[in-house]
């Protein structure tokens, strides 16, 4: 990848990445913001786990249905104006959701928040990849380090709003006011302009798709599935099962979340180095045991430390997964530029979408413990589909 320098120099580069950095920091940590709230949510409206999974996952419909339209609207008003737009949509619609006075409300103000995360996600993504091309060097991991950054610190903001008492809403609305101000004042340092000028493929030619790159993507998209699904297990449930079920008090019970954030940011932060050196089969596949392996022993022998323990295990384990999915799909022949990646990122809100229903419906029939072992089931499924992945770094 050869570099291509913007106009302006490197002062400008680095001041681009910075104001990625900033955007997807502030994506991160806007909807985390909730997470550790929701027990509260439930208990209020008298919801059981699987009424709070079914609202959970209309996020993930409204992400789905609204993600295909993400390219069309990148095209017709540029990624950092649709960036912008989405992410103070999403911030308005959680607080919307914090203070919703009934599970079909709360349902609507997450399916309308999950449609602007979405757009927010492909908007990002393209802009830090244009980036990252004129770059000439990977930088895309150091920026999903960046996301968890923000999650974590979501976390972290919901667990001190609950250890003082702060009301759901006005916490959420104060959260909602923050990230929109870094949001903006973001904006002017983004790349502006068209989005797909320099792309690789640019020009469109391409060889014909044959039936084994169609089954690779689809092992592709599983593995992104199953990193969304770990991450799904933690933003749920994790602060429910620690708190109902072994009865951590609840701004404990939000580390079991901040714990998978951390170490997934730890695990992006190191992934670079790790990919270069082992390829991205071996880490993800790696990853995959440390996951199952993690939360298999958290589960089997539960308590507040180990299964806090295990949360962290599973997020380093899929800290690579779904990144080197997405770089593989973006790369496989015979398909148009980015037509493999927003296939895979489209798809992947499929796991989102179902995890929180199915775990909530096991969890009402048989508890959450019993449910969490979606987590030990996804591990498994990296280390099956990692084989697709490449043997070494792709640059």
């Amino acid at each position: 990848m050869a570099p291509h320098p913007l106009d302006g120099g490197q002062a400008r580069d680095r001041r681009a990445r910075i104001a990625i950095g900033a955007v997807f920091l502030t994506n991160g940590a806007i909807f985390a913001n909730l997470l550790p709230r929701l027990p509260e949510v439930k208990t209020d409206l008298g919801l059981s786990n699987a009424m709070l999974g079914g609202a959970v996952a209309s996020f993930s419909a409204g992400a789905l249905i609204a993600g295909p339209a993400a390219a069309a609207l990148i095209r017709r008003f540029q990624s950092a104006r649709v960036n912008l737009a989405t992410t103070l949509i999403l911030a308005v619609f959680i607080v919307a959701a914090a203070a919703a006075p009934s599970a079909v409300t709360l349902a609507a103000a997450l399916f309308v928040a999950g449609a602007a995360d979405a757009i927010t996600d492909v908007a990002q993504n393209v802009n830090a990849l244009r980036l990252q091309r004129q770059y000439g060097r990977s930088i895309i991991n150091s920026l999903h380090a960046v996301w968890a950054v923000g999650a974590m610190l979501g976390g972290l903001m919901a667990a001190a709003a609950i250890a003082v008492h702060l009301p759901r809403t006005l916490h959420l609305g104060l959260s909602a006011v923050l990230f929109g101000v870094v949001a903006a004042a973001a904006y002017p340092f983004l790349l502006h302009g068209l989005d797909h000028d320099d792309h690789p493929t640019r020009d469109g030619s391409s060889t014909s798709a044959g039936t084994g790159v169609y089954l690779v993507l689809l092992a592709l998209i599983g593995i992104a599935i199953a990193g969304a699904t770990v991450e799904d297990a933690g933003s749920s449930w994790s602060t429910l099962y620690l708190r109902d079920s072994l009865g951590a008090s609840g701004s404990v019970a939000a580390f079991g979340y901040i714990a998978l954030v951390g170490s997934m940011c730890i695990g992006r932060l190191v992934g670079d180095r790790l990919v270069d050196r082992f390829g991205e089969r071996a880490v993800v596949r790696t990853g995959g045991v440390i996951t199952a392996v993690g939360m298999a022993a958290a589960l089997a022998f539960p308590s507040v430390p180990g299964t806090i323990a295990g949360f962290a295990a599973a997020g380093l384990g899929v800290a690579t997964a779904v990144p080197a999915a997405m770089r593989a799909a973006d790369e496989l022949p015979g398909l148009r530029a980015g037509t493999g990646l927003t296939i895979l990122t489209w798809l992947m809100r499929v796991g989102f979408l179902g995890a929180p229903l199915l775990v909530g419906v096991v969890a009402d029939a048989a508890g959450l413990r019993v449910g969490l072992l979606i987590v030990v089931v996804a591990g498994l499924s990296l280390l099956a589909l990692g084989r697709v992945l490449a043997g070494k770094a792709r640059r």
